[in-house]
């Protein structure tokens, strides 16, 4: 019931009958009024017309006897019509009343004496009065009252006293009461059908349209509502399709845009936050939630992700809309930040924050200028001593052909040592820019070192260290290599490990399967490489302490050269301090790159 009432059918169901039943009302009440005034002129002048005739009858008698008389004014009077004739003192000269109640009627009309005392001629008098019922006993009714006085052939007055029941008025009121009802209840029924009607011309289509509409709150943008009206409603139809398609679409671009934008900061280098008004978060892409979770450890304001000179330049930034840009170091790392307002029409809304971390940028910059001044750092020394000698034999400062040529000998030397370092350098750029040339070929493992350690045995033998190779029985194991680079590699690791273990020490070559990986390893019982060096050891003109170094040192390019060299080879190499002593140099190159 209230899903009716609840429904434009019912309201609009309601509204009619409301209308109507008004309308009805006041139609009613006027055309009950009129009507009630109506049929009572209608009984007064009937009354009076028939008043006048009784009168002039009695007067004309012409010796008619009273019971003619009486038959002629009894068929002028209606069934609900009596009359009496009275005269002056009130006596009653002619009675045209046939009902039981007579006498009771009469008995009231005499005992009101202004209808028939002091009666002048043509002054009618109109009065109601409640009267005994002409049909039922002990019924009292509403009857209409007319004197008319007049004067008889004698002269004397007398008056006409008619008196009609109401009832018939009251009869036509009913009836019409009646109609009423039955115009109201065929106004019920028709509003009823119309209602209806409209439900299934109006309301029908208009449900199908919520239905619709929920669906679209659902996400399914290819609901399509049939047009079969060319009216308002048809029109909202195709007005509510071309929403849908419009909003599919929109959504779609929306959906695009959104992908396109997360991609875009998925792949982005940088990490981009977004805040709201308040300072929280609103979007991050992976790179800032990884950033994020760094700096939630060292930040003194917990209930901030973000370090105190970082959310100082938000504040800042949203405050007073400004873009905020600076370079910090936060947690030994570098970041270049810029904070942008972000704007919702006129107002601040929040902030976008970028976050480029340069650490590797600074590194590289370190690493560019430790390169330049280790460059002439080394290039200083030999072209001193070049320039130095070579200007003491152009002055002639030497004394005999001896010292001339032991000069001659050194500026030799030391240009050697310079074209040592600038092919170094070349090598080691050609190497880092990918233009390394490998020819690889089935190589036995153990005949390669044991090559090695004939190689470097005289020098071994004179510097009192001994040179070993152990092998665990892999006499037949093959790799797949350059020769040429390993043997590169390892000439510099030996040389190195030779040179930096004092007399009496040791140098050991091994080979080691761990892993999946092949291990190749340099260790010597010398000083060793501090711990705190070790990172930094197969950097460029990274050199041992000069307390550790026999004899002349190398150019400090060795270990880059070797480290590029094992990297294209898909494999590694790392520097351990030794159980004990000394420095293990470990090269490693994958099973896959093996031939058994």
């Amino acid at each position: 019931m209230m899903r009716i009432w609840n429904s434009i059918v019912g309201k609009l169901w309601a509204t009619i009958l409301l209308l109507v039943s008004f309308v009805l009302f006041i139609v009613t009440l006027f055309l009950l009024e009129f009507l009630d005034n109506f049929h009572t002129k209608q009984a007064e002048e009937s009354l009076q017309r028939e008043a006048a005739t009784i009168s002039k009858i009695v007067n004309d008698r012409n010796g008619q006897t009273n019971d003619s008389i009486h038959q002629i004014i009894e068929d002028i009077l209606d069934l609900e019509t009596n009359a009496i004739v009275v005269d002056r003192q009130g006596d009653i000269l002619y009675s045209f009343h046939t009902s039981s109640s007579k006498d009771e009627i009469e008995e009231k009309l005499l005992s009101e004496s202004v209808l028939f005392e002091s009666p002048e001629s043509g002054k009618q008098k109109m009065k109601e009065m409640i009267l005994p019922s002409l049909t039922e006993k002990d019924v009292m009714e509403q009857f209409l009252i007319l004197s008319y006085p007049f004067k008889q052939a004698s002269g004397e007055e007398a008056s006409v006293l008619m008196y009609q029941s109401l009832d018939a008025v009251h009869r036509t009121t009913k009836s019409t009461t009646n109609i009423v009802f039955l115009s109201a209840f065929i106004a019920f029924l028709l509003t009823t059908f119309f209602a209806f009607f409209l439900s299934t011309r109006i309301t029908l289509p208009l449900r199908k349209m919520k239905q619709a509409a929920f669906e679209l709150s659902k996400g399914n943008f290819d609901t399509h509502l049939p047009v079969a009206q060319k009216d308002e409603i048809g029109q909202l139809a195709t007005a509510f399709n071309q929403m849908g398609r419009q909003l599919k679409y929109n959504i779609e671009l929306i959906k695009q845009e959104k992908e396109q934008l997360s991609s875009i900061l998925t792949s982005m280098t940088d990490a981009v936050v977004t805040f709201n008004q308040d300072y929280s978060i609103l979007l991050k892409n992976p790179q800032a939630e990884l950033l994020l979770k760094k700096w939630y450890g060292f930040n003194e304001k917990k209930n901030h992700p973000l370090p105190k000179e970082v959310f100082h330049m938000l504040e800042h930034a949203i405050s007073f809309a400004e873009e905020v840009e600076d370079e910090l170091e936060l947690g030994g790392q570098f970041y270049v930040i810029s904070i942008s307002p972000l704007y919702s029409e006129n107002s601040i809304r929040g902030a976008v924050a970028v976050f480029r971390d340069m650490t590797e940028q600074h590194k590289l910059d370190k690493l560019r200028s430790d390169f330049i001044a280790n460059v002439s750092h080394e290039l200083r020394t030999p072209i001193s001593m070049l320039q130095g000698y070579s200007e003491a034999i152009i002055d002639d400062v030497v004394s005999s052909e001896e010292e001339r040529m032991e000069m001659v000998q050194i500026i030799h030397d030391e240009s050697k040592r310079m074209s040592r370092l600038v092919t170094d350098l070349l090598n080691l750029a050609r190497m880092e820019s990918g233009y390394i040339q490998l020819h690889k070929e089935p190589l036995s493992i153990v005949e390669f070192l044991e090559r090695m350690v004939t190689k470097f045995s005289q020098v071994a033998k004179d510097a009192e260290v001994d040179l070993s190779l152990d092998t665990e029985e892999m006499n037949t194991l093959l790799v797949t290599a350059d020769e040429d680079r390993l043997e590169q590699v390892f000439t510099n690791l030996i040389d190195n490990a030779i040179r930096h273990t004092p007399d009496g020490g040791a140098v050991t070559l091994g080979v080691y399967k761990s892993a999946g990986m092949l291990d190749i390893t340099v260790a010597d019982t010398g000083v060793g490489i501090p711990e705190k060096d070790l990172p930094f050891v197969f950097e460029r003109f990274y050199k041992a302490d000069k307390a550790r170094t026999r004899g002349k040192g190398g150019t400090g390019l060795g270990l880059a050269i070797a480290k590029n060299i094992m990297e294209a080879h898909d494999g590694s190499i790392l520097a351990t301090r030794g159980d004990e002593k000394g420095t293990i140099f470990i090269c490693s190159l994958p099973f896959d790159a093996i031939n058994k």
